[in-house]
């Protein structure tokens, strides 16, 4: 469910991705322990540069998943079945419909047009944002990235990270 950033919301993706946060319309979903894990994002950013990327994953623990899967060589391994597994190739392609559908809501940017994200419609070239979509729009909107969150696990079982140094306790 969609909900609308607070301030808090706001300092803590600032927190999780150790910069500002850019163009957030919504808490797109949420960790158990009530933090924000995937953020909507406009398509266009307050500076002009066109941003595909609706749905971003913000948790740390779920990023760190989706790097070690990456690092494992799923994303070749998933993008090898969507070549040959038609009835998943053609449920890839609903994601990637889905995706611009819920993008088209926040506005049209004519430089990606067409263009979703993770390398839909036909490869996987980003396991996070595929989880992102995944956790966003809930199960059996996009297989693939139902398939890494299962991988993945219930990262959120581990010690959360709720403890974040603030700009000022950096270095």
């Amino acid at each position: 469910m969609l909900t609308e950033p607070t301030p808090e919301d706001l300092a803590d993706v600032e927190a999780q991705l150790g910069r500002a946060p850019r163009g957030v319309t919504a808490v797109a979903w949420r960790c158990p322990c009530g933090k924000p894990g995937v953020v909507k994002t406009m398509p266009r950013l307050e500076n002009g540069t066109p941003f595909p990327t609706t749905y971003y994953l913000t948790c740390q623990r779920a990023i760190a998943g989706c790097s070690t899967l990456e690092a494992n060589g799923v994303m070749a391994e998933m993008t090898a079945r969507l070549g040959q597994d038609e009835e998943l190739a053609a449920a890839y392609r609903r994601a990637h419909e889905a995706y611009l559908s819920d993008r088209a809501e926040l506005g049209h940017v004519e430089e990606i047009e067409g263009i979703s994200a993770g390398g839909m419609p036909t490869r996987v070239k980003c396991i996070h944002v595929l989880v992102g979509h995944a956790l966003a729009a809930g199960p059996g909107v996009n297989p693939l990235g139902d398939e890494a969150l299962e991988a993945i696990g219930e990262f959120w079982l581990k010690p959360c990270q709720l403890e974040y140094p603030t700009p000022a306790d950096k270095p």
